[in-house]
């Protein structure tokens, strides 16, 4: 199927999309495969092998665990932290994965086998699962490549899966591959860009199931806040990395206490505060995805917190918002996160949000971007305008290193969601200040994002081989 909203935001758990969310998704799938062609209770020994970036910060990033999970038949979208914790304390204690659920091996993280310096063809996300039977007869065996996002490409079936691609969208109502044809879109039809997504997205669902399932994905969005802001202490994974939001959100209750004393309404945010904000909703977001909490991908879990701040931001201190009612509100985050989703398809097109392909250029770089456009859709930029606030943001993210210490995905990662969601807000208001007309255009900037990772050394793509990850003392 043609890459649509729900596959940028889609709702996992933490803290990698590419080497959590992705891992989990495709052992899964194997899972699956065996319990659907019957050969499942013949199955007497499992190997998995990681390979690349995968194998060289998967323990950071909770690769080797949401493997386990996967193979028992969980899924990233439907599992509840409470089952991860659960299944994960019951494998580490027995010794035993119960393989899709149903025969009992004796299998743990120690048991997979890593292979960081080797690097498959397809992509440094790869992953090979094989099964044989007691006298050592190789059952089924199949390669995975986590390739950003939580997707999942199969070796050898690449091939397939793009032409599968291409023909779903020329389904669609309105294909677009770039910028240009998404901005000719508009200019033929007069419609909006988060218009031209919604046309696309009802080929495959009503108009009512889209609005439902995009109000749903904002809902766990600030789940994944309000549980954050409730949580104390450092961060796991032997950093120390202190939480900061419960007490940033505290000190920012009484800061932006209403101007009458009467203090901080549900409702009322002080204008002269919208950044602290916007850094408060970005950091919550990212350090309960360090937790391995519940997060959406948006559109990875590195950047999971860029576009819920520049959401928040749209609606709590745009103009105007101040005297909307509950129906506009789900209008604005119904438009927002088409509008972010139509720019998130360019870059899954023509580049890479994959971390470990293109750098964090891919990640934070697509998701700042993706903010911008979506933050000057719901604030009246045109097509033109909207075009211009995601290029401005690309194009300050350009050669931006993914080169997270010890593997995990809270330094630079969180801070660095922050940046970028006032970097996304910057970003629409220069392109909002302007009349749509400018040097360079997204399609541009984007080819360089994708050239550029391809030049940069594999140091600094996920790997802790460069950069903050060597320059850094752990502990």
């Amino acid at each position: 199927m043609a890459v649509g909203v729900f596959d940028l935001f889609s709702i996992g758990i933490g803290p990698s999309s590419s080497h959590t969310v992705g891992p989990m998704r495709a052992a899964a799938v194997f899972a699956e495969e065996l319990k659907a062609s019957g050969l499942l209770a013949g199955v007497a020994s499992l190997r998995v092998d990681l390979y690349g970036s995968l194998a060289a910060t998967g323990h950071g990033h909770g690769t080797m665990t949401a493997v386990l999970l996967g193979l028992e038949g969980f899924h990233p979208e439907l599992i509840l932290p409470e089952e991860v914790e659960e299944r994960l304390a019951s494998i580490a204690e027995t010794g035993t994965l119960n393989l899709a659920g149903a025969v009992p091996l004796p299998y743990g993280v120690k048991d997979m086998v890593l292979r960081p310096l080797t690097v498959l063809p397809r992509h440094t996300n790869g992953m090979t699962f094989t099964v044989s039977d007691a006298g050592g007869q190789v059952l089924h065996s199949a390669t995975f490549f986590s390739v950003g996002g939580g997707f999942i490409v199969r070796e050898g079936e690449e091939d397939a899966a793009q032409q599968e691609l291409d023909a779903s969208k020329e389904e669609l109502p309105l294909p677009f591959r770039t910028a240009a044809e998404l901005l000719e879109h508009c200019r033929s039809t007069g419609l909006g860009i988060s218009d031209v997504m919604l046309v696309n997205e009802k080929a495959s669902r009503t108009e009512e199931q889209i609005r439902e399932g995009l109000l749903h994905i904002w809902s766990v969005m600030e789940d994944c806040v309000a549980t954050s802001l409730k949580r104390d202490g450092v961060l796991p994974g032997g950093l120390k990395v202190r939480r900061r939001a419960p007490d940033w959100y505290d000190r920012l209750k009484k800061e932006s206490s209403r101007p009458d004393g009467e203090g901080q309404d549900e409702d009322f945010y002080d204008q002269k505060y919208w950044q602290e904000w916007v850094n408060l909703i970005a950091l919550a977001v990212n350090e309960e995805n360090a937790s391995g909490g519940r997060v959406v991908t948006a559109p990875t879990n590195g950047a999971a917190g860029i576009i819920p701040a520049v959401l928040f931001y749209a609606l709590h201190f745009a103009p105007g918002m101040d005297q909307a009612g509950q129906e506009d509100r789900d209008g604005v985050v119904v438009k927002f996160l088409l509008a972010a989703g139509a720019v998130g398809v360019l870059y899954k097109e023509q580049a890479s949000i994959s971390g470990a392909e293109v750098g964090c250029q891919g990640e934070v770089g697509s998701a700042s971007s993706m903010a911008a456009a979506g933050l000057a859709e719901v604030m009246g930029g045109t097509p033109a305008q909207v075009e211009n606030a995601a290029e401005i943001a690309m194009e300050h993210n350009l050669g931006l290193t993914c080169d997270p210490i010890g593997g995990l995905v809270q330094v630079p990662c969180i801070e660095r969601n922050a940046i970028a969601a006032a970097k996304a807000i910057n970003a629409a208001k220069m392109a909002l200040w302007g009349d749509g007309t400018h040097r360079v255009s997204l399609d541009e900037v984007i080819i360089t994002m994708r050239e550029t990772g391809k030049d940069m050394s594999s140091k600094y793509k996920e790997t802790a081989m460069g950069g903050l990850a060597v320059n850094v003392v752990e502990c």
